[in-house]
């Protein structure tokens, strides 16, 4: 088991948790938002976000709702950690749900999770409207975070919070005096998926702030950090990450306009941190060797990268005076990225490193609230996900001759269970209290783990030898032109597998690189670049067939590839 390497403040639940900041930040900015005015920021003290937690959280337990299920829903946007710990700190349940999802699918879940309130953003008033009139769902109250005022049978979620100030102010202390039990389920989140196959997980709060005491044992950030809030809420990686984890610490939080306005928010917010998926930052690095090639400095960087790795290792930091510019370029005060979700490309994670800002590769799943393993501020290793964390103990199970296994994993942040699904539960969490990941992985003598790939997504040829499309989809996902890609085993009349990918490539680097528009011309290119990736592996990982397409890839909400729909598609054609 490793241990810690930061202090770390403890907690026994989120409300302890938030009454802790709450005091010892009470003053600092825990929300950060632009005005109309350039340059000028509005701010939100923790003073300030507690009251309002404390304000909705009592109305809540006015209207009834103590102990109930309670849904949120919408954009990244501060109503929506406001509703959360309303829930959580004394109230009920809380459920958040995925905003992208169409609405039958959202119907579904409502009923599923047998929530009584939702809070939910102008988007979804048509879905929240049907819903009024079927009356097929157990909701009792409709929570606008838009309205102004409370209208037709929905209520403003600023009406509300008045309501509870008047209420505080009156003396009603029941949501401040509820105590919270950390060990029972109080949060549901549903794992990404169709509706019939997502499964709700339950999550208890000790699962969470363990989860938090883990991260702050093993990566640093402090009161002077500012987040960029970008993945989606609902999913916990950016839940107990991106949110409760900058709360506990006494930093602040900006939210992102949209994917085209990254590199502008990070400058505009001078944010210093943010995680997201490993697409995004794949796709930043590209574009920061881009502009220093434009500017005719490759040759030039790479050579201050190979002096600034070796005075590194002698203990001396010159990365910022050698690339200051390039960093400045990304943001005057960006400082750390932490990437999750799916593999991250090797070389991404050396350029950022070697440019001076801290990038790191974390693991985990919605069953383990979330974060298993991660690189931290004194272990780290190239390709791995780090080590796992200190309450956590990992082995592998049924490991191979080339040394994998399926990733187990045991301790305080493993999930309670899959709500009214005692068979999963049985499948993921055996006897011994050890979680069945699904990812295999390969544990180095120093205690670094591996992702190989995912068990169910492995391709076994006849000769009984493993491919694993992972691993492929790195190597080709480098080529110059190739925006993503997805790797399968076209089934043969023998039985074996012919080892395939489908190429996502974009026409306008293709062009600018390459010079070539003809779709046949595009195949024929990335053919030899894969002929030349294939003479670098053993002959049975050979790629032997490619499709391409400027279409992208089916994807979940959380950015990973759905790779049954791609079969699908395939097989189709």
């Amino acid at each position: 088991m490793r241990e810690p390497i930061h202090e770390f403040e403890k907690f026994t639940d989120l409300k302890d948790m938030m009454n802790k900041s709450a005091e010892k930040f009470a003053d600092k900015p825990a929300y950060v938002f632009k005005t109309d005015e350039p340059g000028k920021f509005k701010e939100i003290s923790y003073k300030q976000f507690k009251n309002d937690v404390d304000s909705l959280g009592t109305a809540l337990i006015n209207l009834g709702l103590k102990d109930k299920r309670i849904a949120v829903i919408g954009d990244n946007r501060y109503e929506w950690g406001v509703s959360y710990l309303a829930i959580t700190n004394g109230t009920g349940i809380v459920v958040p749900l995925d905003k992208a999802l169409p609405n039958n699918e959202i119907e579904s879940l409502i009923m599923r999770s047998e929530v009584e309130a939702i809070f939910y953003t102008n988007k979804y008033e048509r879905i929240m409207d049907e819903l009024k009139h079927k009356k097929n769902t157990d909701l009792k109250y409709f929570i606008s975070m838009d309205l102004d005022e409370s209208t037709n049978g929905v209520i403003s979620f600023k009406k509300l919070i008045e309501k509870g100030k008047e209420q505080l102010s009156n003396g009603d202390t029941k949501f401040i005096d509820a105590q919270i039990d950390p060990e029972i389920m109080g949060i549901m989140l549903f794992t990404s998926g169709t509706t019939s196959q997502s499964k709700a997980v339950m999550l208890s709060q000790k699962n969470i702030v363990s989860n938090l005491m883990d991260i702050a044992a093993t990566i640093k950030v402090d009161e002077t950090d500012r987040f960029l809030s970008f993945l989606p809420l609902h999913h916990t990686f950016e839940c107990t990450v991106g949110f409760l984890y900058p709360i506990s610490k006494g930093s602040s939080i900006a939210f992102c306009e949209g994917i085209r306005h990254i590199a502008d928010n990070i400058k505009e917010f001078e944010i210093t941190a943010m995680i997201s998926v490993p697409v995004l930052f794949e796709s930043m690095g590209k574009k920061v060797l881009k502009a220093i090639e434009n500017k005719g400095k490759l040759k030039q960087v790479n050579v201050g990268m190979k002096i600034s790795n070796v005075l590194l290792k002698a203990g001396l930091d010159v990365r910022d005076k050698i690339f200051g510019e390039v960093r400045r370029s990304l943001g005057p005060k960006l400082r750390l990225m932490v990437a999750g979700g799916a593999a991250l490309d090797p070389e991404t994670e050396k350029l950022f490193n070697g440019l001076g800002i801290t990038m790191y590769q974390g693991y985990g799943l919605t069953e383990t609230s979330p974060v298993i393993a991660a690189e931290d501020d004194k272990y780290t290793r190239i390709g791995s996900i780090g080590k796992a964390f200190p309450s956590l103990d990992v082995k592998l199970d049924e490991i191979n001759e080339e040394g994998i296994g399926e990733l187990l994993v045991k301790g305080p942040t493993i999930m309670i269970g899959y709500y009214k699904n005692d068979d999963a539960t049985k499948e993921t969490i055996d006897e011994d209290g050890w979680l069945h990941t699904g990812d295999l992985a390969k544990i180095d003598k120093d205690g670094f783990i591996f992702i190989t790939g995912r068990k169910k997504y492995v391709i076994v040829l006849k000769n009984g030898k493993n491919i694993y499309p992972e691993e492929l989809e790195i190597l080709i996902n480098k080529i110059a032109g190739v925006s993503e890609s997805f790797v399968y085993g076209d089934l043969q009349e023998d039985g074996d597998y012919k080892i395939s990918a489908k190429i996502v490539y974009d026409k306008d680097i293709m062009k600018d690189v390459y010079g070539i528009e003809d779709k046949e011309e595009i195949k024929e290119k990335l053919w030899q670049e894969i002929k030349k990736i294939n003479k670098t592996m053993p002959t049975y990982k050979y790629i032997k067939k490619i499709i391409i397409t400027d279409e992208e890839l089916i994807k979940t909400t959380t950015r990973k590839i759905k790779r049954h729909e791609e079969m699908k598609k395939i097989c189709l054609k």
